[in-house]
């Protein structure tokens, strides 16, 4: 589950919450920050998401800082605070906090412009990221054709990317998928991270779905 707090309005207290409910169903909880900063990535962190995906990186400095941020000791510079809850909140397993959250925060980025594209190789040598995810709309904005995801020129770009992130050695992630078909492409690729869809359009589709069908109930008793 990605909380998303570029885009959504949740804040730091209200994510805490969502990654504990998260963990009580052995979910997964991941946070895209705000952006890419000590701060925005030191607090998802510390409040025990177990990875952050980074917006906006363009080149390897992008890409470093965003791992210097996540990483302790000797990976990285994130600041350490043993009373947190990602630290226990105590001092008991310090030295172990520190070497657990190297080895099983996932660090992941976002590529989203024309930029990111032309530096994706400079930004495959960076250590220490372990996901690579394509902004597909963003993407088709920066080729010109803004939301057209499924535009055949935007799909061979994403494509491409994706066959040269996996060639580097990092996992690739992209777009939500939009149905069967879309989610087979992406695997043929090679995709590894798949976003489905997002609560609010889910919520929204169902929403539209019970609506359309009490219509046509309405409609159908009306004319009888």
């Amino acid at each position: 589950m990605i909380i998303d707090m570029e885009h959504g309005p949740t804040s730091f207290e209200t994510a805490e919450e969502m990654i504990r409910a998260a963990e009580s169903e052995d979910c997964t909880p991941l946070i895209r920050v705000g952006q890419n900063d000590e701060l925005n990535i030191l607090k998802a962190l510390d409040i025990g998401a177990h990875g952050i995906l980074v917006p906006h990186v363009e080149n390897l400095e992008h890409a470093q800082a965003a791992v210097s941020c996540a990483k302790y000791y000797p990976l990285g510079n994130r600041g350490f605070s043993p009373f947190t809850r990602a630290g226990g909140y105590g001092r008991l397993q310090v030295k172990e906090h520190a070497l657990h959250e190297n080895e099983e925060t996932l660090v992941g980025i976002i590529l989203e412009g024309k930029t990111a594209l032309e530096n994706i190789e400079e930004i495959l040598t960076m250590e220490q990221l372990d996901l690579i995810y394509i902004g597909a709309y963003d993407l088709s904005q920066a080729m010109g054709m803004p939301g057209q995801v499924d535009h055949v020129e935007v799909k061979k770009q994403l494509e491409r990317c994706v066959r040269r992130i996996r060639s580097g050695g990092v996992a690739a992630g992209g777009y939500v998928a939009k149905n069967i078909d879309d989610i087979k492409w992406m695997t043929d690729i090679g995709m590894q991270f798949i976003t489905c869809l997002p609560d609010v359009t889910m919520l929204l589709q169902a929403v539209h779905d019970e609506v359309s069908l009490f219509k046509k109930v309405i409609n159908r008793a009306g004319g009888e």
